[in-house]
């Protein structure tokens, strides 16, 4: 028996690829008025960076709104729909980039108006700014939307641009950034409900072949339980993740663990037990997981920027780092990628609640990289429509062998 909730990372193209009536998502055929002096250099990222002047024609910001199949309630907030804005970039050679800026209240720090007006401003930029490296270009727009106050501007933006210039080349993304592998294995997210709606959810997912169920938790010690014993009961073979989104303090997360250990499961994974700015706590928890339960610990939250990826590392605060592009840009996250690995920190790729625009682009690096322990990248199989043509290929049909 295969695993399934699998992305296939297929590069395609949509008939009208200059003007589609929907964003591209990333992994599309680059056109072929690459111009000559492009095609002929090698195009490692860093390489590509140096090297491929940006000349860009065209670039804007749309609103990018989809409903939910269903309320996703975390521990922090409640969403009902995707509010995001799409980023389109056009080069001078015709080839077209997208990008998207997740907004999550409580989470991200711009709303929809702000992500909007900010994303204008790089785009107008950009537009006057030809005959820069790829490189300089990026450090750029990091200096027009800095810091985590304009993080998921800046991913979005990054995303953009970064996809026109992968066109441009014929290369798609999950190859620039390595090549290792077209495939990656997402897990499947169950957010905070009803023990019966959990059931059913875990039931389901089990039908598709997921094997692992990442559950929201941390609003209620009780329900949390009760929710974790339902869902045990409806798909026995899975494997856990729990993701508090800071809900717990550090004496309830211990007895999660505790409870958990009692009913003989052992989460693969206990992301952000605590408030992101309980750094005692953090480290507390991680030290008992790890040497009383065997469980890793991830940071999301308590990570946005490398100076907190420093103190993690330096305190051993936590196993598992938590990507997120929209956290930290892609530039930050490749800074952060560097350190934590060099430091021995597992690495989890993640994303707020994401159509396959960012999400396929946070796929291609993941694959194209290859290193990352955990995927959790479902978000487009929580939305009820999907706003994005072509781009990779996903596979949630459990596959007999």
């Amino acid at each position: 028996m295969g695993s399934s909730g699998f992305l296939t990372f297929t590069p395609k193209f949509p008939p009208n690829f200059n003007t589609p009536t929907k964003p591209t998502s990333h992994g599309a055929k680059g056109m072929a008025a690459a111009t000559p002096s492009a095609t002929a250099r090698s195009f490692g990222f860093q390489n590509l960076m140096e090297t491929f002047t940006v000349d860009v024609q065209r670039a804007e910001g749309r609103p990018l709104n989809v409903p939910l199949i269903a309320p996703f309630t975390i521990a922090s907030s409640r969403l009902e729909r995707v509010e995001n804005v799409a980023i389109r970039i056009e080069l001078s050679n015709g080839c077209v980039g997208w990008g998207e800026a997740p907004v999550l209240p409580f989470v991200t720090a711009e709303d929809q108006p702000t992500a909007l007006g900010k994303a204008a401003e790089a785009c107008e930029f950009l537009k006057r700014s030809d005959g820069r490296t790829l490189g300089v270009a990026l450090a750029e727009i990091g200096g027009i939307l800095p810091g985590h106050e304009f993080a998921s501007v800046r991913a979005g933006v990054e995303m953009a641009l970064i996809d026109a210039v992968a066109n441009s080349i014929d290369i798609p993304i999950w190859r620039l950034f390595g090549g290792i592998s077209d495939t990656i294995t997402t897990d499947i997210t169950i957010p905070i409900v009803s023990s019966a709606e959990a059931a059913e959810l875990a039931s389901k997912y089990r039908k598709q072949g997921f094997k692992t169920l990442k559950l929201k938790v941390g609003k209620n010690l009780t329900a949390d339980i009760e929710v974790l014993q339902s869902i045990r009961m409806a798909h026995p073979d899975c494997l856990f993740i729990l993701d508090a989104n800071e809900g717990y303090s550090c004496a309830e997360a211990i007895q999660v663990l505790e409870k958990l250990h009692e009913m003989g499961v052992t989460p693969v994974l206990f992301e952000q037990p605590v408030h992101r700015d309980d750094w005692e706590g953090l480290g507390h928890v991680t030290h008992v997981a790890k040497h009383n339960y065997g469980v890793s610990v991830a940071a999301d939250e308590s990570c946005r920027c490398l100076e907190d990826v420093k103190k993690i590392v330096k305190g051993d605060l936590a196993d598992v780092i938590n990507i997120k592009l929209c956290k930290v840009g892609v530039i930050g996250a490749l800074e952060i990628i560097r350190v934590a690995r060099a430091s021995g920190l597992n690495l989890m790729i993640g994303g707020m609640v994401e159509t396959r625009l960012a999400m396929g682009f946070a796929g291609h690096l993941a694959a194209g990289l290859g290193f990352f322990k955990f995927v959790d990248l479902d978000t487009p199989l929580l939305l009820s429509e999907d706003p994005v043509l072509e781009g990779y290929e996903g596979n949630i049909t459990l596959q007999q062998c």
